[in-house]
């Protein structure tokens, strides 16, 4: 059964550009979100394989999306995804239990690495 996937970025655009990328390639996309707080509540009703959160969202951030649905669910998987420059946030994010992370603008291959090693 193909992996599920939830994307979280408040861009529009970005979301289909990872959907695209992960489609391609055999991942099932749970949902999209477009900020940390439609994340967490997507993330309790989709259950998805992996997350693909962005840090900088209104209303909610991914930072604090990660550390609450972390909370939820200690053995959840995500993968921060930020803008050049953000490396606190990262460092927060791996802090918070962040599997891993990506630098915008994306490279295919680097988004793909990253899934293959958090969920294969």
């Amino acid at each position: 059964m193909a992996k599920s996937i939830l994307i979280c970025d408040d861009a529009a655009f970005m979301r289909m550009m990872i959907k695209d990328i992960l489609t391609k390639n055999g991942y099932d996309i749970a949902g999209e979100a477009e900020n940390g707080a439609v994340a967490v509540d997507k993330y309790s009703e989709t259950k998805p394989d992996l997350v693909m959160m962005d840090i900088t969202m209104p209303e909610k951030d991914g930072i604090q999306a990660l550390k609450e649905i972390r909370s939820k669910d200690g053995a959840a998987n995500i993968i921060m995804c930020s803008a050049m420059g953000q490396q606190a946030m990262v460092i927060e994010s791996i802090q918070a239990g962040a599997k891993d992370f990506i630098v915008k603008p994306f490279q295919a291959d680097r988004v793909l690495e990253a899934v293959r090693k958090v969920i294969g």
